[in-house]
């Protein structure tokens, strides 16, 4: 037998199937991934074996007491069920003018580093104001009873409190700003769609093209849940204290819509042709960032010509949409709070990118 024992690297039995295999290299890949605390070594030979045992001819070539090498092998274009050679999906053509929250999404263009919540312009006006009454007797030289000195010594503590607290919260918007910009420099978008998946490339162009119009929009592709290694979410996109979880699918013409009981239907029928982990990955989120409000979105294209329509999700947490049904009712959901960057949620978020997220 060969030096190495693969079954035992993979911790299956000899007569393990390749679905036990690959279960198995799942398990393992998310604590010997050198992304998870492993090492290079051994996580290449973790995916050594893997690749032998899932292959019938190596397998056997191997069991008979050869050294056997995996020689890389460029994959095949993959067949997707109802494919149709020559169709190409696209965007859907949409005049952003008909968006609700296009206009509005601009409106102010300025950058908030936290939350938005706060008293606006109110305590600026109110320092004003009362700077103004504080100088008014000094300037005409108009004398005080007792009480109403008492009253506009008040006045001038309470209107060099409120001064001072102002100035020390622009400092602080100004650190903010400045610690921005070391940390994450002028990107709005974390990680890259995945080259092979023509759905999620369709997708990263949507969000580019139109959410980018949102000041405070960070947009990831390819995020992991946490501990794993692998790229469980396709893209998700932060905006204030608001996530969309989004996965990008590649269907069959026709009318698709999600049960109450969260089963998948096409055409009135169960769909047998795909699924979802998204109710998974916003469980997994919710955890991670409990003060966060999250959504989910399925955007589905067309594999091949014909229409493809989907209902209306109302109340349920997953259900398909088109990519302008997505681009109405999320970029209107993420639009209630356009300014905001949350640097601690994008943090967090960039660090779950496949890959650190630290390249565009």
């Amino acid at each position: 037998m060969p030096e190495v024992d693969y079954y035992e690297v993979l911790g299956v039995r000899r007569d393990a199937t390749a679905a036990d295999v690959k279960t198995a290299y799942r398990r393992l890949a998310k604590t010997m991934h050198p992304d998870g605390g492993g090492t290079v070594g051994t996580f290449r030979l973790l995916r050594e074996a893997y690749d032998v045992l899932t292959d019938p001819v190596a397998r056997a070539r191997y069991d008979g007491g050869a050294t056997v090498v995996p020689v890389p092998v460029r994959p095949r274009p993959r067949r997707r069920f109802g494919d149709e050679p020559g169709f190409v999906p696209g965007l859907p053509d949409l005049d952003a003018e008909d968006l609700s929250w296009w206009h509005f999404a601009v409106e102010d263009t300025r950058m908030r580093h936290g939350r938005r919540r706060g008293p606006g312009h109110t305590p600026v006006v109110v320092a004003v104001a009362g700077m103004v009454l504080v100088l008014l007797p000094l300037v005409t030289g108009v004398g005080f009873s007792t009480p109403v000195l008492i009253v506009w010594l008040l006045l001038t503590a309470g209107t060099a409190l409120l001064v001072q607290r102002l100035a020390r919260g622009y400092l602080r918007a100004a650190k903010a700003r400045e610690a921005y910009a070391e940390e994450f420099g002028g990107r709005t978008v974390f990680g890259a769609p995945g080259t092979d998946e023509p759905a999620e490339r369709l997708t990263a162009d949507l969000l580019e093209d139109y959410l980018t119009r949102l000041p405070g929009a960070r947009i990831f592709h390819g995020l992991a849940w946490p501990g794993s290694v692998f790229a469980d979410v396709d893209h998700a996109v932060l905006c204030g204290k608001r996530l969309v979880l989004i996965e990008s699918k590649l269907w069959l013409p026709g009318h698709y819509e999600t049960a109450e009981d969260g089963r998948l239907l096409r055409n009135g029928r169960p769909f047998r042709g795909g699924g979802s982990r998204l109710a998974e990955s916003l469980a997994a989120y919710r955890e991670l960032l409990p003060g966060v409000a999250l959504r989910g979105a399925m955007i589905v294209y067309p594999s091949r010509s014909g229409d493809l329509t989907t209902a209306d999700p109302g109340d349920l947490p997953v259900a398909p949409m088109t990519a302008e049904e997505f681009l109405h009712e999320i970029g209107e959901w993420l639009a209630a709070d356009p300014s905001t960057v949350d640097h601690e949620t994008l943090r967090t978020l960039r660090d779950q990118v496949v890959g650190g997220g630290r390249a565009a």
